[in-house]
């Protein structure tokens, strides 16, 4: 919790002056008690005395005042909200390699199911496109609220030989160039999510994308999914290697301004879509909380009302 007032907390000054008076009267009071020597006759004159009770409507009035103090001060906290304006694009490797089944079901069914979850995490007012690659980039879905057409390509995506992890960033820039800006002419914030297992075999090489993608002001963020035990069986040729390449990914994102993840399981690929979705999904608002203080300090001071009415008959 932070306060966007807080020299105004300098009123608890006061409010301490006060408690300290409260505890220097009682204790001058209790010395004069002390003084009265005939206890049987106090007991007679006062046979019930409050005692610790008469501390209670004190101790309220305090906290009740103290609790305006924290209000006068403003206090705020920071709170995650959906974004009301941003484009993210999604772009997927359907390269041959997907076909991979070190990954349950397989790096396609992975992904799929992966993609899905990731967008139906966030929120509604979100642009989302969809981007496939193998040796060509293809904008499935230019960016849009509309989550049947994406999941419905999602589903549909299919496997075909080379890489074009370049073109994918290209392609996806297009798709965020094509998003109208808002009515004070400013573009909605951008981000690329970019999930492969490999290294760009065909099309305009990854540096290229690189300063695209970094004079557009849009982080290409990374996911290098699969093992090094991959392998597919291509007719011809017989049993393929596709162990995961990191590095030209990790490259993408540093280069970008984006973040690189890791994921050998579908579950760890739904964990790391999860966090890209928290991050690029929502942003962090800082709110007022005065209203919480302001009630606490109603229901003290009224508490301190009540309890001095019921046992001393008499407002405070």
């Amino acid at each position: 919790m932070t306060f966007l007032e807080p020299v105004r907390l300098w009123l608890f000054v006061p409010v301490g002056l006060v408690a300290i008076v409260y505890v220097v009267v009682q204790w001058r009071r209790r010395t004069y008690a002390v003084r009265f020597t005939n206890v049987d006759l106090l007991d007679s004159v006062a046979p019930r005395r409050p005692g610790w009770r008469r501390h209670i409507p004190a101790a309220l009035f305090l906290l009740g005042v103290s609790a305006l103090v924290i209000a006068v001060a403003r206090p705020a906290r920071d709170e995650r909200v959906p974004r009301e304006r941003a484009t993210v694009i999604m772009a997927i490797d359907t390269s041959l390699s997907m076909d991979a089944t070190d990954v349950d079901p397989s790096r396609i069914g992975g992904a799929k199911e992966a993609a899905t979850a990731f967008l139906e995490a966030l929120p509604e007012r979100l642009n989302v496109g969809l981007v496939s690659f193998n040796g060509v980039a293809s904008v499935r879905v230019a960016p849009t609220t509309d989550r049947l057409r994406i999941e419905e390509q999602i589903a549909g995506l299919e496997l075909d030989e080379a890489t074009a992890i370049g073109e994918a960033i290209f392609a996806s820039l297009e798709a965020i160039d094509a998003v109208l800006p808002d009515e004070t002419g400013t573009a909605p914030p951008a981000r690329i999510v970019l999930m492969s297992d490999g290294f760009t075999t065909v099309g305009r090489p990854d540096e290229d994308a690189i300063g695209a993608a970094r004079d557009a002001g849009v982080p290409v963020s990374t996911i290098a999914f699969g093992t090094d035990q991959g392998f597919i069986d291509i007719p011809g040729e017989g049993i393929v290697p596709v162990p995961v390449d990191q590095t030209a990914l990790r490259t993408i994102a540093e280069g970008t301004g984006g973040q690189f993840f890791t994921a050998a399981s579908t579950a760890e690929l739904e964990v790391v879509y999860s966090d890209i979705g928290s991050a690029v999904g929502f942003e962090t608002e800082e709110r007022e909380i005065v209203i919480w203080f302001v009630t606490a300090a109603l229901v003290l001071l009224l508490a301190t009302a009540l309890t001095s009415l019921l046992w001393f008959s008499r407002l405070p």
